[in-house]
């Protein structure tokens, strides 16, 4: 997976959260930093502990110190190849499963229109 910056991140105040918070559409832009192929997206979360004495908190980013939280993959139905400076854009949208609000749907909307590919899907995953 090529390496890539990001645009976006999703911040939730635990303190304020009300019921349906836990829902939220992330909108994102990933800019390629070489030519390679794309398998997978990953995704993961910071927490800082704000209310504290100290300020704390951790990252289960891959660039991070390990924890015993890991990243979520999520694998792609089609591998897309991708060249320097190509961007791919879409959202992500996360929702606690109707019939079990402990599993997570998530749906991922992309799009890539570049020299090599050009694609645009929407793909959906639950988490247990």
């Amino acid at each position: 997976m090529p390496s890539t910056k990001t645009t976006r991140s999703n911040t939730m105040d635990i303190s304020k959260m009300v019921l349906g918070d836990a829902s939220f559409t992330a909108p994102f832009k990933l800019i390629a930093e070489r030519d390679d192929y794309i398998h997978a997206f990953v995704a993961y979360f910071d927490v800082s502990f704000t209310k504290c004495h100290k300020l704390m908190g951790f990252s289960t980013g891959p660039r991070s110190r390990a924890t015993h939280w890991k990243q979520t993959v999520l694998y792609l139905e089609d591998v897309l190849t991708i060249c320097k400076g190509e961007t791919i854009i879409g959202s992500m949208t996360v929702a606690p499963n109707k019939k079990n609000p402990r599993d997570v749907d998530i749906m991922v909307k992309y799009s890539l229109s570049g020299r090599r590919c050009v694609v645009s899907r929407v793909q959906f995953y639950k988490m247990r």
